[in-house]
């Protein structure tokens, strides 16, 4: 299992997340919602040190931070996961670009290659395995509102082993 350094929404934004994963498994559409809570991955390891959360302290100054949601996005090809998009503000970008310089003595053996910066994609799960025969429905729901405004407000280190969170 992999390990990551995650960034979560506000309450606000949380809510309105959950909302929409509310509607989907209410739905009944043959997929998976993610569990936990909604995040944005911003780095991905087979292994982090736990002295990552200590050299990550600085990145909490940055936050809150605002964020736009936008567009719905699917990753892979078929049994998708189905995502909408992160907008990348220069803010972001540059966050993303501090938690790895912070965290990359941490990220064992290396960080995986699409969460590295100019490889990432900012977005947050919206469901997993949903076939391409339900993506209408899906995208019905989850596409409203068509941009979503709200915060990131923390930082968290996930133990993809004990599946644990960290809180920063």
């Amino acid at each position: 299992m992999v390990h990551s350094i995650e960034l979560l929404f506000d309450r606000d934004t949380e809510a309105a997340l959950r909302r929409i994963w509310d509607d989907l498994a209410a739905a009944d559409l043959p997929c998976r919602i993610p569990p936990g809570r909604p995040h944005v991955t911003v780095a991905v390891a087979e292994r982090i040190d736990p002295a990552v959360d200590e050299a990550l302290r600085p990145v909490l100054r940055r936050l809150p931070l605002r964020c736009a949601i936008g567009a719905p996005v699917l990753f892979g090809r078929s049994n998708v996961v189905f995502a909408r998009l992160i907008l990348p503000s220069a803010e972001l970008l540059d966050l993303h670009a501090e938690v790895h310089r912070l965290a990359a003595a941490h990220l064992l053996p290396a960080p995986l290659p699409n969460s590295v910066p100019g490889q990432w994609t900012a977005h947050v799960t919206l469901a997993r395995r949903i076939d391409a025969d339900h993506l209408g429905p899906a995208l019905t729901i989850a596409a409203n509102p068509a941009q979503l405004d709200g915060h990131f407000a923390g930082l968290r280190r996930w133990d993809g082993d004990e599946r644990v969170e960290h809180p920063l």
